[in-house]
């Protein structure tokens, strides 16, 4: 049903143009769909789709449909968007994007096509400030808590900036009204968003534990801040989503800072039994370079960010991407099924990445960039250091428009007492098209 009103809202609005009025005036261009004469106001659709090949060592005790397994190889589709937007006046613009997250064999049939975004904003002046209302990953902290999914370095962005991943927000979109722009080279953002009810996120438990968890009280509103101070070329904030690298086509220099906030958005038990309520405090700094290195294509792009979470008392939460898993049968291993690790906690993240693309026309008519980045996080809860890698190279074949990532990854896995016991691995390769 979503599919068809999509296509035919499209259709319709194809409809505007014959093709007579398109040729005389040429109303086409640039992938955009002209709305005026000089091509200021538009309409403009975007596709991409990523999939995965991947064979992985799963944590110990893992079950698929109840049949325990260890290691296993599997196919999915990691991301699929779909972009529709519109700068309707000089003023007014109109963002829409919905697709799929993370559908593989195990997953639910014929019901991850959801509404990533819709929002709109107005210029009340332009360049300096806009105000805007909706669904939006205009949220705050650091550069890649809002990643353009299109133009990530490696095989994935640093998931763990979107703090409130599905917990709180819908897949780190949030219902807020927003304000954003530009004053001279400072870029700013900042919003107040409704946090989404806790106990429609997937695993919810309403038991109040020792250990921080998110409240099942009705929220406070959150409020994000992220503002970058750009030193060289200036980047577009049309949208919310940062480039994860140029590719050597902008020279980029950004130091920014970030925060989120949320008053009695945590609860734990004390002492006495009672229920004790924290906030939620996030704050963060980073550094971003991209930059051209040479007179025949090559680049480099290199990103570092620190974070410091205070989600309340020995917070912990796994991530597991695309999880191939169903369930465990090991209540002693803190990782949880498939390929799950404590990517987010109270504590403090240390963040870097960097990748060099080597000369155009390296093979034939295409090139490679090589890329290492790492998470290294000291959380509460856990007796050692958190360390996952991820080592991998993009087979450029047209830009971002085509391209194949092979990728290394290499977690740890702990036990429910904080001790890591062992490290699993897994091979990625992925396969992107990006029609922009």
């Amino acid at each position: 049903m979503r599919i068809t009103t999509f296509l035919a809202v499209t259709l319709m609005l194809l409809g505007l143009f014959t093709p007579e009025r398109a040729q005389a005036q040429d109303f086409f261009k640039d992938r955009k769909l002209y709305l005026n004469e000089d091509g200021s106001n538009y309409v403009k659709f975007t596709f991409m789709a990523q999939a995965w090949l991947r064979n992985q060592d799963y944590n110990p005790g893992t079950t698929v449909n109840g049949v325990p397994q260890d290691n296993g190889t599997d196919i999915g589709i990691r991301r699929y968007r779909v972009q529709m937007y519109s700068q309707l006046t000089d003023r007014v613009f109109i963002y829409t994007q919905f697709g799929e997250n993370n559908f593989n064999n195990v997953s639910d049939r014929k019901q991850g096509f959801f509404v990533h975004d819709v929002m709109g904003d107005y210029a009340v002046e332009k360049e300096k400030l806009s105000l805007g209302m909706g669904l939006s990953g205009w949220s705050g902290l650091a550069r890649f808590a809002a990643p353009s999914a299109g133009t990530i370095l490696g095989v994935d962005a640093p998931l763990f900036q979107q703090s409130t991943n599905d917990v709180t927000d819908q897949f780190l979109r949030k219902l807020s009204v927003f304000a954003k722009g530009k004053l001279g080279k400072l870029d700013y953002r900042i919003a107040m968003a409704k946090p989404m009810a806790i106990q429609k996120s997937a695993n919810y438990n309403p038991a109040v534990t020792p250990n921080a968890t998110f409240s099942a009280d009705p929220p406070d509103m959150q409020w994000n801040g992220y503002f970058q101070y750009q030193f060289k070329d200036q980047e577009s904030n049309l949208t919310p989503y940062m480039t994860g690298t140029y590719l050597g086509k902008k020279k980029v220099f950004n130091i920014g800072a970030g925060f989120i906030y949320q008053k009695d958005a945590m609860w734990h038990l004390g002492t006495a039994n009672d229920t004790i309520r924290e906030n939620m405090v996030h704050l963060a700094a980073d550094i971003f370079y991209d930059a051209p290195t040479g007179d025949r294509g090559q680049a480099i792009s290199a990103y570092g960010n620190i974070t410091h979470y205070d989600f309340g008392k020995n917070y912990i939460r796994n991530a597991a991407v695309m999880n191939p898993a169903t369930g465990s049968n090991n209540p002693a291993i803190l990782n949880g099924s498939g390929n799950g690790f404590p990517m987010y906690g109270t504590g403090t993240v240390l963040y870097g990445q960097v990748g060099y693309k080597l000369k155009d026309n390296l093979i034939g008519k295409t090139t490679i960039m090589p890329y290492v980045a790492m998470q290294h996080a000291q959380y509460d809860r856990l007796n050692e250091s958190m360390k996952f890698y991820d080592i991998g190279v993009n087979w450029l074949l047209a830009s971002h428009t085509s391209k194949l990532t092979l990728s290394y990854q290499n977690r740890p896995v702990y036990n429910t007492t904080g001790d890591q016991i062992e490290r699993k691995g897994a091979f990625i390769a992925q396969y992107q098209v990006f029609f922009n």
